[in-house]
Order: C-alpha cells, then structure tokens, then sequence
C-alpha cells in the first residue's frame, strides 16, 4: 500500500509557492518540501486542514492512495 502526496500539483494549479504555505500554516519551509516530496511518515490533521484551507481543495485533492502491484 502506498500514499501518493500530490501537494506540488496542487500548489503549482492554484499558483502559489510553497513558502506562503508554509506560513499560512504554521510550519516550516523545510517540512513543506519533505511533505511535497512524499518524505513523510504522517501529517497531523490540522496541519492537513490547514493546507487544505489555503489550497481550497479537499484532503483527497492531496492525499491519494495506490496499490502497490
């Protein structure tokens, strides 16, 4: 099982950097890009509404799942 993160997509279609991100929600430059990259192991839940909010998409939008086959 594998979780896709399709945060660059989504910042690159409602054109907006990834520096805004990170200071709309409250974390660093640094864990926005391991998030983009897929490099994480989890995500709290208000950190993902809080990207969701800034992005105005939903948490599938970001998060999606592939089966690994």
């Amino acid at each position: 099982m594998s979780i896709i993160v399709n945060l660059d997509a989504m910042l690159a279609m409602r054109k907006k950097r990834s520096k805004e991100l990170a200071e709309y929600v409250g974390i660093t430059e640094q864990n926005i890009s391991l998030l983009r990259t897929g490099r994480v192991k989890g995500i709290r839940f208000n950190t993902l509404e809080k990207i969701c909010e800034f992005l105005e998409c939903q948490p599938g939008d970001i998060l999606v799942h592939q089966n690994e086959k």
